[in-house]
């Protein structure tokens, strides 16, 4: 049997991304940072967005489709009275209408919570025959994207302010008018928070957009975790293993023949519960394969290891 001898990387990497750059400069310090080409990562920020970012290095690449990446956690800022028309703080102001009272706006959260229809913003990397919404949008092209369904776990307030930068605690009048909002939003893929604002505001006649946006939690990983871009480019990047990408998924040791097997795509007997399966090597631990159950055996889905 040939194992792996070669010098590239496999495994997770968890960084936290700074504001001003975009998730794929992320990328491309990490490629440099480690000399692998094939890196991935488990759902785009905006370049004014900060927090965690999912990456996944050499063969672990495979594994994307199924590592956990739900539910999502951001924390948020919305400055509410003006639209912009990328609906964060670099666009342009677009509408302007009357700041939201307190009361109004905490009545207006439950419409927003569930299974919701979201129109993505013009400026997102949404499809529109071929090309991106946000090419079309800085062209001053027209932009009409369908609405998708999304699912919104949870509304928390951290913080209501007024005009005057004073805090609206639980005793504030109810018509007090708020023109920043944190709030801490739990989701599913695909949800787009800057939208999430603007239809907060729309449905109360106002008008918003985000002045901060970090992405705290994705599935199983926490930014608390994560490593800083400064990390990279210092050499301080340290790949985690394959394997802490399938977190929550039962884990098997193979023994050599069983290893061999497995490489060539053919299932072995499964010894653990699970409809997944890690099936790893018995010395070190290194991932070998994740596999799906069949009966009482392990069917190879995603190889790591050459036959």
């Amino acid at each position: 049997m040939k194992r792996r001898t070669t010098g590239t990387v496999d495994g997770l990497l968890l960084v936290d991304k700074p504001a001003g750059v975009s998730s794929h400069d992320v990328v491309n310090v990490a490629r440099r940072a480690l000399g692998e080409k094939r890196i991935g990562h488990g759902g785009t920020l905006d370049p004014f967005a900060t927090g965690l970012l999912v990456i996944v290095v050499g063969r672990a690449t495979r594994l994307l489709p199924h590592m956990p990446g739900e539910p999502k956690v951001y924390e948020a800022t919305i400055r509410f009275g003006s639209e912009t028309d990328t609906e964060d703080l670099d666009g342009a102001v677009v509408l302007e209408r009357p700041l939201p009272p307190r009361a109004a706006l905490l009545a207006a959260l439950p419409a927003l919570t569930g299974s919701v229809e979201q129109v993505p913003p013009a400026y997102s990397a949404k499809r529109i025959d071929g090309q991106r919404a946000y090419d079309l949008a800085r062209a001053g092209e027209p932009v009409e994207l369908k609405p998708v369904r999304i699912r919104v776990h949870r509304w928390e307030i951290l913080s209501l302010k007024g005009p005057d930068g004073q805090g609206l605690g639980p005793t504030a009048a109810p018509d007090a008018p708020v023109q920043e909002a944190r709030v801490r939003i739990t989701c599913g893929g695909g949800t787009y928070i800057r939208s999430l604002a603007r239809d907060l505001a729309r449905s109360v006649g106002s008008a918003a957009h985000l002045t901060q946006l970090r992405r705290t939690r994705s599935g199983a990983f926490r930014v608390e975790d994560a490593l800083t871009t400064e990390d990279l480019l210092a050499g301080r990047a340290k790949v985690r293993p394959a394997l802490d990408a399938l977190p929550g998924v039962a884990v098997q040791a193979l023994t050599d023949d069983e290893i061999a097997r497995i490489v060539r795509g053919i299932d072995v007997p499964a010894q653990v519960e699970g409809a997944w399966g890690a099936l790893t090597t018995s010395g070190t631990g290194l991932l070998v394969a994740l596999a799906e159950r069949r009966a009482d055996r392990w069917q190879p889905r995603v190889v790591m290891h050459e036959a």
